[in-house]
């Protein structure tokens, strides 16, 4: 016996190597992915300073042109009004010349009176010798000195520390899961969160095989968030997160695992009425019991040449299946579920179809009769309802019936308390009490459906809802609706 102790111990470590092994190897692979992705988007801001860089010395280059264009025209402007000045004065300057050799005193003075005005007006006189513009391009010059400092100091963004998960503030319950997290030390350039869950039928450490994938909620801000709307198929929830700033993402926090256990079951097809036509969570009631499918099946095989002897054997095997259908028959269109009920508490609802004319929802023993209804033995329990030639709601157990003068809901949440022998069914929509049975229960308990003309939807995998816990803590609200229920149970 300690022999094999030490055997089934050693088996059990080097299942866990097995998986730790796994665990490294996908680590690595997922750092080279990373490393490869940090390497094309270090690549990729680069490019964007580049690109931003280059653009500014295009502007930058194409002000100092604009700028030594203005100045360059403006000096040739200036140089253009001296050449012309200069010219007039060399041909005023000659013509002085000619009339300083005029001889003839009467006529010097003629030509002197004439002239005299014309050369004070020279353009000369009025040029300016100062140039109009400076040579100094220097007020267009730029320091690099803090932008270089800058690009110096540039250093990879720090990296945000994991979140930590309140285990404490976590909660399951109505199908939800809030999840409650907080930082190790405040970090004022963490941007957002990430959260990833997926579901799982293992307790304790994570494992790389045989397991769902992540599921991501990118982008949260607040430190808590709640998933909604689940189904709890399995028994357990992984949940991480990790914190996010402008650029990086930090570890993950050390990953939890919340127990989500909840009563899963799909409806017996095999074991059904015949005239139910059932699918895992569906059932409907089918007036053929299958034969007319059949019956379309057989002729169309009749009618084909060369028809392959598989398909008249599927025909004989699916007849066959049919005909060991005998759980139910008669009148009691029933199916039940294919998972007992055998302790603790549990939740399912059941939504019916608009044109249902029969049907009723409840538990039985597995000792229920191929002739038997549900409600009419003393090992069943339910609720009835009939919408054929005039409506009726009522409770039944032991072939008595109590009726309920309330309104039908569309959808019924059915609340079992096996150990505390307690069977309670609620309007799912407002969680009003519809009716309680009190009994003690003595053998495991199986769902039951019974549909006539319409068909029944079943949702299973539910939270026990926080409401009709509170309702099953006020006794007083109980004992009113309850007040006929020992005649009954």
């Amino acid at each position: 016996e300690t022999l094999r102790r030490i055997v089934s111990t050693l088996a059990n470590k080097n299942g866990e190597i097995h998986n730790f092994i796994d665990l490294l190897n996908h680590r690595i692979k997922n750092i080279q992915i990373n490393s490869s992705n940090a390497i094309s988007e270090l690549d990729e801001e680069f490019e964007g300073l580049y690109s931003i860089l280059d653009e500014m010395k295009g502007t930058m280059a194409n002000t100092i042109q604009q700028e030594e264009a203005r100045k360059i025209q403006a000096l040739q402007d200036q140089l253009s009004q001296c050449r012309d000045a200069l010219e007039s004065s060399e041909e005023l300057l000659e013509l002085a010349a000619q009339s300083l050799d005029i001889e003839e005193s009467g006529k010097f003075l003629k030509v002197e009176n004439i002239e005299q005005d014309y050369f004070t007006m020279a353009p000369a006189f009025r040029i300016s010798l100062k140039p109009e513009v400076s040579d100094s391009m220097t007020h267009l010059m730029v320091d690099f000195t803090l932008e270089r400092h800058m690009l110096q100091a540039v250093k990879f963004l720090p990296v945000p520390k994991a979140p930590e998960i309140d285990l404490a503030a976590c909660l399951v319950a109505d199908n939800c899961i809030t999840v409650s997290w907080r930082m190790p030390e405040e970090d004022s350039r963490i941007d957002h969160f990430v959260l990833e869950y997926r579901k799982t039928n293992f307790d304790g450490l994570l494992r790389v095989k045989d397991e769902q994938r992540w599921e991501l909620i990118d982008y949260i801000k607040a430190t808590e968030y709640t998933l909604s709307g689940l189904k709890f198929d399995t028994k357990y929830m992984n949940l991480r997160v990790q914190a996010c700033n402008k650029a990086v993402a930090g570890e993950y926090s050390d990953p939890v695992t919340l127990e989500t256990k909840a009563f899963v079951f799909n409806l017996d097809g095999t074991s059904s009425h015949l005239n139910l036509k059932v699918e895992d969570t569906y059932v409907e009631w089918d007036p053929t019991g299958g034969k007319g499918q059949e019956k379309v099946k057989v002729k169309e095989n009749k009618s084909r040449s060369g028809v392959s002897s598989p398909k008249r054997t599927s025909i004989v095997g699916r007849s066959s299946v049919r005909g060991s259908r005998d759980r139910f028959t008669g009148e009691s269109y029933t199916v039940l579920g294919d998972t007992a009920v055998e302790s603790g508490q549990h939740y399912w609802e059941v939504r019916a179809q608009k044109d249902c004319k029969s049907y009723s929802v409840g538990v039985t023993y597995r000792n229920l009769g191929k002739f038997d209804q549900l409600g009419k033995t003393n090992s069943s329990w339910c609720i009835h309802i009939n919408n054929w030639l005039q409506t009726t709601f009522s409770a039944k157990h032991n072939n008595k019936t109590k009726t309920l003068e309330i309104p039908i809901p569309d959808r019924i949440g059915v609340y079992c308390d096996f150990d505390g022998g307690q069977l309670t069914f609620y309007n799912a929509n407002s969680k009003e009490l519809l009716y309680t049975f009190r009994t003690k229960f003595t053998q495991p308990l199986l769902p039951g459906f019974m549909i006539w003309c319409g068909g029944l939807t079943v949702s299973t995998g539910l939270q026990v809802p926080s409401a009709v816990k509170t309702l099953q803590k006020s006794e007083s609200g109980l004992s009113c609706s309850t007040s006929s229920l020992n005649n009954i149970a």
